[in-house]
């Protein structure tokens, strides 16, 4: 979910050949959720091999990985490690509506109304330590390189991003601002024609680059003080305060008023440390010690993860692997293979 500063954040979109010759570190998590939620079948149901095992991430994750090299993207992805004990509320509520979500979606299949069915189907996506680890090897063997962050994800792929050793973090949440990263790009991994909710019409999906020192400059603001706004509407970590949106905080904090000032006003009593939440956000736990390494691809492990394991068709798998091929020996008047490693 993320912080919601839609409303005060400037974005760019941008056409995908923008990115070309970019390393971008991408929220892995984020990012699987995303394959989980859209790549489903006209019910609502999430693709499956013939044992009955999902393999949405797997198919979103290795067709929009390809895609990316295609377009001279080298993407890195970025895994989350324990939750920290301040997310704890949230992670439990997340749990509650995907379980109550499952159910409206069974009930809709059954009432045969399909529509409702898919969007219920959804929010009930759950990521398990399994698909989390087939993931990782599946990156592995198209030789992409994966990080382990200490903690959240998305704060260690700002810190990458941060200390240059890639030109943005691509996420779809606005945390990332939070968290430092210089350049955050939303849609990179879901860019293409996209069903409206509830309707029969498609969009066009762009990415959107949106600079972090641009958007301070704009709002007359500094980090810590969108870090301030964020806690006053909430975050992953804080609930907020009812009925303050973006501007209003924003407002407030150019006012002078602290996030412990505005819940006094507001008689809202919450355990939590917003000392120690502006320093999580300012200096999250990261890793130092990553690798951003593009490894030659591993073809027959793909071929055994992929068509053996999960039932794909070798067809399409050899075309995207031919693909990825392609896209690391960088052809004609571009540059050779060597570049990448």
């Amino acid at each position: 979910m993320g912080v919601q500063l839609s409303d005060i954040i400037e974005k760019e979109k941008i056409s995908i050949d923008s990115l070309k010759g970019r390393k971008i570190s991408i929220d892995a998590f984020n990012t699987l959720y995303q394959f989980l939620s859209i790549i489903r079948q006209f019910d609502g149901s999430p693709l499956k091999d013939s044992q009955g095992r999902v393999t949405s991430h797997l198919s979103g994750l290795f067709y929009r990985t390809v895609r990316l090299f295609e377009k001279e993207i080298r993407p890195a992805y970025v895994f989350d490690g324990e939750p920290p004990v301040m997310k704890e509320e949230t992670v439990e509520e997340r749990k509650k509506i995907r379980a109550e979500a499952k159910e409206k979606w069974e009930e809709a299949v059954i009432r045969g109304d399909m529509e409702n069915a898919r969007k219920y189907a959804q929010a009930s996506s759950k990521l398990t330590a399994e698909m989390i680890e087939e993931s990782k090897k599946l990156l592995e063997y198209m030789g992409v390189p994966v990080i382990q962050a200490p903690s959240e994800g998305e704060a260690q792929a700002a810190y990458i991003a941060a200390k240059g050793d890639v030109w943005a973090s691509a996420s779809q949440d606005y945390d990332s601002l939070l968290f430092g990263s210089p350049i955050l790009i939303r849609n990179l991994t879901i860019t293409g024609k996209r069903k409206l909710p509830g309707k029969s019409v498609y969009v066009d999906v762009l990415p959107e680059k949106i600079s972090l020192q641009t958007v301070l400059d704009e709002l007359k603001i500094s980090r810590e003080d969108l870090i301030e706004i964020a806690m006053i509407i909430g975050t992953d970590f804080n609930k907020g305060v009812k009925g303050i949106g973006p501007k209003k905080a924003l407002a407030l904090v150019k006012a002078g008023k602290t996030v412990e000032e505005v819940y006094k006003e507001h008689n809202i009593s919450e355990d939590i440390d917003f000392k120690k939440l502006r320093s999580f956000f300012l200096n999250p736990p990261v890793t130092k010690n990553y690798k951003l390494e593009w490894k030659k691809v591993n073809e027959e492990k793909l071929i055994e993860l992929l068509v053996e394991e999960h039932d794909f068709s070798i067809d399409r798998i050899k075309n995207g692997i031919e693909k990825l091929l392609k896209a690391y020996e960088n052809k004609g008047t571009q540059a050779r293979i060597d570049r990448w490693f």
